[in-house]
C-alpha cells in the first residue's frame, strides 16, 4: 500500500474466543484488507486465510517483532489481539510506539467486561488487574474486605496459587470463580473458597473473579501510611511507624512519581511509598547484603515487588539512576557529598526529605536548612512499656525531619 494512501496504517483488532463469527463487519473488513497480518497462533488460527496476505505469529518475546512490524509503516498491517487490545493488551504497548494518529483499534469485549456480566458484578465497583506475566504478589494491595476483584490469570496454575496466597493472609473464606475460554465453545467455570480450592490447574485461557472475605486477624494493609514496624523484616535499621507516617507526608506521593529511597535499611519508606498509588515507582539505595535480602522480600511480601534496586553506596550507587521526582535520605547524611548529590539529582518541582537521629547528621541538616530553606521539625515518640508491676512512657530517640522543594528554573 502506498504510504500516503492514509495515514492509519495500523489496525489493532479485538476478537474473542468466539473468532470470526464474533467480529464486527469493520474488524472483518480490516483482517481482510491487511497486507500483513500479526497475532498469536492461537489468534491467527481463529481467522480465514486471505490469499497473498503474509502471516506473522509473535515470537517469544513479542516485543521481538516490533522492528519489523515498526518498519511496515505504509503497508497496511493488522494485529490481532485478545478481547480489548487497550486493556493490558498489545494494543497498550503498541500505543507507545506508533502515534494513535496513525493507528485504529477495533476492541472487542474485555475479558473482564465478560466475567462481571457472567457474575452480575457492577464492573465499576470491580478491581481489575493482570498477573499474566507479572508477580501475583501485586494482589496483595487490593486484598480488602467485601473487595471484588477480577484478574487476568498467567496460566492454569494461577488459581491454585492465588488461594495458597489467600490462605496465608487470613482470606481462605473468599470465593474464587474461574472461567475458562469465556465466549467460545469450551467455556467452563469453577468456584470454591480459597479454603476449598482443590485444582492444580484449570485450562490457561482463564479469567479470575474473587470476591474477598477477610477473616478476624487477616494482615489487611491499611489505605495510610504507617504500617506497624513489624510488618517488616529488619535488624533495627527502620525508619519507625509514626515517623514513617510523617515521613511520608512530607515526601507528599503523587501518581506515577519515582522516588529514591537511599540508605533504604528495611525498605519501609520505598514501600510505601509504591504503597500510595499503584503507579508510583520507588529505587532502594543500600549497601549491605543483608539488608537487601530484606527489602527484596518485605517489597514482595507486601505487595510491591518491582521496587526496584541500587546496590551500593550513595553518592557512586546514584549514578545512571532514573531522575527522581522524590527523594528520602535515611542514611549517609554524614557521608562525603550524599546530600549534595541528592539536591543535584533531584527534579525541579520534587521534594527531597531527610531524617536524623545523630548530632552529627542532625548538624548536617541544620545547615542544608540554612543553604537551601525548607521546613525542619523534630519528632519524639514515647510508647508505653512495663515498669516493675506499672506502666510508664519509654521515649525514643528524637528524630529531626527536614523537608525542602526544589526550585522551579527557568
Amino acid at each position: 500500500m502506498d504510504s500516503t494512501a492514509s495515514p492509519r496504517w495500523l489496525t489493532i483488532v479485538g476478537i474473542g474466543a468466539e473468532g470470526w463469527d464474533g467480529l464486527p463487519p469493520a474488524g472483518r473488513a480490516a483482517v481482510e484488507s491487511a497486507a500483513v497480518l500479526y497475532g498469536g497462533e492461537r489468534h491467527l488460527g481463529l481467522v480465514p486465510a486471505v490469499a497473498g496476505q503474509e502471516r506473522l505469529s509473535w515470537p517469544s518475546p513479542m516485543t521481538g517483532a516490533f522492528p519489523d512490524l515498526l518498519g511496515r509503516r505504509g503497508q497496511r498491517v493488522c494485529v490481532l489481539a485478545s478481547g480489548d487490545p487497550s486493556w493490558y493488551g498489545v494494543g497498550a504497548t503498541l500505543s507507545r510506539l506508533v502515534p494513535a494518529s496513525e493507528t485504529t483499534v477495533i476492541p472487542a469485549p474485555s475479558a473482564f467486561s465478560l466475567a462481571a456480566a457472567r457474575l452480575g458484578w457492577p464492573l465499576q465497583d470491580c478491581r481489575c488487574l493482570t498477573v499474566h506475566g507479572r508477580p501475583l504478589e501485586l494482589v496483595v494491595p487490593h486484598l480488602q474486605p467485601n473487595a471484588k476483584l477480577l484478574l487476568l490469570s498467567w496460566d492454569g496454575t494461577t488459581p491454585a496459587k492465588l488461594a495458597a496466597l489467600l490462605r496465608a493472609r487470613g482470606f481462605g473464606a473468599s470465593r474464587l470463580t474461574v472461567l475458562e475460554a469465556m465466549g467460545g465453545p469450551r467455556e467452563e467455570r469453577h468456584e470454591a473458597t480459597a479454603d476449598g480450592w482443590s485444582m492444580d490447574r484449570v485450562g490457561d485461557l482463564n479469567t479470575i473473579a474473587l470476591d474477598c472475605v477477610a477473616a478476624p486477624g487477616a494482615r489487611i494493609l491499611p489505605l495510610a501510611p504507617g504500617l506497624p514496624d513489624d510488618w517488616f523484616a529488619h535488624d533495627g535499621q527502620i525508619t519507625k511507624r509514626e515517623v514513617r507516617a510523617v515521613t511520608l507526608s512530607f515526601l507528599a506521593p503523587r501518581r506515577g512519581e519515582l522516588l529514591w529511597d537511599v540508605g533504604a535499611g528495611s525498605g519501609s519508606i520505598g514501600i510505601e511509598w509504591m504503597l500510595r498509588d499503584p503507579a508510583n515507582r520507588a529505587v532502594a539505595v543500600e549497601h549491605h547484603e543483608e539488608r537487601i535480602a530484606r527489602i527484596l522480600a518485605n517489597a514482595s511480601a507486601l505487595g510491591v515487588p518491582s521496587l526496584a534496586l541500587a546496590r551500593g553506596r550513595a553518592p557512586a550507587a546514584l549514578a545512571g539512576l532514573e531522575r527522581p521526582d522524590a527523594i528520602f535520605i535515611g542514611g549517609g547524611l554524614t557521608g562525603d557529598g550524599v546530600l549534595e548529590a541528592c539536591w543535584e539529582a533531584l527534579a525541579p518541582g520534587g521534594r527531597l526529605a531527610a531524617n536524623a537521629v545523630t548530632l552529627e547528621s542532625e548538624a548536617v541538616l541544620i545547615d542544608a536548612h540554612r543553604r537551601l530553606g525548607g521546613e525542619l521539625a523534630q519528632v519524639a515518640v514515647s510508647r508505653a512499656s512495663s515498669v516493675g508491676g506499672f506502666r510508664g512512657w519509654r521515649p525514643a530517640m528524637p528524630v529531626t525531619l527536614w523537608r525542602v522543594e526544589k526550585p522551579w528554573t527557568a
